[in-house]
């Protein structure tokens, strides 16, 4: 008995130096796109519309002539922006105007009626910020980004401007897409005709090397929905794991989460609803597909205890960044998956490179078929040019 408590004493021991000596991931850049080189120090956080109907505004304390917009379309659960919250905050210091619409009402809302309701809540809350000195929402610089379920509900917004009068994403970047339904008796979100989003859209898609099959099926489905969109403004992008030190990087279906207190949706004042007339009648009924399933709330609580770490910072944000600068400036999809930086991500402490992003184009109609191994053939992706690893490690992380 003592041998053996002895035995494992010197094990934990051994474990515990172990993890004292290893390799530490890189840690938030300086500066450039996902960098701290931050010029607001203080963010404006307030609320858009009712209770029950309404948005979550972040801004910089600053007054800009015009702040570039970004909508945030949480994943089916996720209504709080604190599990979020350090992307919101870095985007808000960055000088972005960001615009969380909650169109769930949790275990009360339909799935049906999200696409709908986000855009109201969107257009509620940029034309009540159009004439704020501090929030100035420039429509000709709008992206949207969406998580999971948002993923589509995004683009059924992107794909309905010119009904709803929003202005047009030129940037719609979706983390790790899901909750797409094929009938309209499946829980999910029914797409729309997405052959409508505006061809001069940059969409990118990202997804982690965890549980990536119903991820890739969805980049799948959405890039050959939206057939206005040419190849050249598509790109495909996998987030790899890697555990060359402590704590390991671990690319999740959570893995776009954030969490961040301070962000909190109940420090954040929205106005009352107003009282309901007594004469009207109630035409609210529960139906089945209200309440979250297992891995929605699974989902949900993962986000809230995910670690904000290097996936966060130069997977995310710096994506991000780039994306939506190249997408502003009229730059497709090619210009960005030549860049060494947009796949880069750092190093860990010891000087060895963490796994790199892969970036892939769909090929456009009527390219010539080659024959590819692993998720290039499955989600028909050409491999972009220049990267030595990234688009490899994908190739063989990802098998049916």
């Amino acid at each position: 008995m003592r041998r053996t408590l002895i035995a494992l004493a010197l094990l934990g021991s051994c474990l515990a130096a172990s993890r004292g000596f290893a390799a530490t991931p890189p840690r938030q850049p300086e500066q450039g796109p996902g960098g701290s080189d931050y010029e607001i120090a203080e963010v404006v956080k307030r609320g858009t519309g009712t209770a029950s109907s309404g948005a979550y505004v972040f801004h910089g304390s600053d007054t800009p002539a015009a702040r570039p917009v970004v909508v945030f379309f949480h994943s089916w659960g996720a209504v709080n922006p604190s599990l979020y919250g350090g992307l919101i905050d870095h985007l808000a210091r960055k000088g972005y105007l960001v615009v969380f619409p909650r169109f769930q009402d949790v275990n009360r809302s339909r799935p049906a009626d999200a696409s709908a309701r986000a855009e109201t809540l969107i257009l509620d809350a940029l034309t009540a910020l159009t004439d704020d000195p501090q929030a100035r929402p420039d429509p000709a610089r709008v992206a949207f980004v969406g998580h999971s379920a948002g993923v589509p509900i995004a683009l059924n917004v992107a794909a309905n401007i010119e009904q709803s009068q929003l202005p047009s994403p030129k940037l719609i970047f979706g983390l790790v897409p899901g909750g797409i339904a094929s009938t309209e008796k499946e829980r999910g979100i029914m797409l729309r005709d997405l052959s409508t989003v505006d061809p001069q859209t940059l969409l990118i898609t990202m997804s982690g090397d965890r549980e990536h099959l119903p991820s890739d099926r969805a980049s799948r489905r959405i890039f050959e929905a939206t057939s206005a969109i040419p190849a050249t403004r598509k790109l495909f992008m996998r987030a790899s794991s890697d555990d060359h030190g402590y704590p390991p990087l671990t690319a999740t279906l959570a893995f776009p989460g954030s969490p961040k207190a301070e962000y909190d949706a109940a420090a954040i004042s929205l106005q009352p609803d107003p009282p309901r007339d007594p004469k009207q009648k109630n035409t609210w009924k529960w139906s089945a597909d209200m309440a979250l399933t297992g891995p929605q709330t699974i989902l949900t609580q993962q986000l809230g205890n995910n670690a904000t770490d290097a996936l966060d910072y130069l997977a995310v944000w710096k994506t991000f960044e780039m994306a939506a600068e190249a997408a502003f400036s009229g730059k497709d999809a090619t210009a960005l998956a030549r860049d060494p930086k947009f796949v880069d991500m750092g190093r860990w402490s010891d000087g060895w490179p963490v796994r790199r992003l892969s970036a892939q184009m769909p090929k456009a109609e009527g390219q010539e078929e080659k024959p590819e191994r692993g998720p290039r053939r499955r989600l028909n992706m050409a491999p972009t040019e220049g990267k030595q690893g990234g688009v490899h490690d994908s190739i063989r992380q990802v098998r049916s």
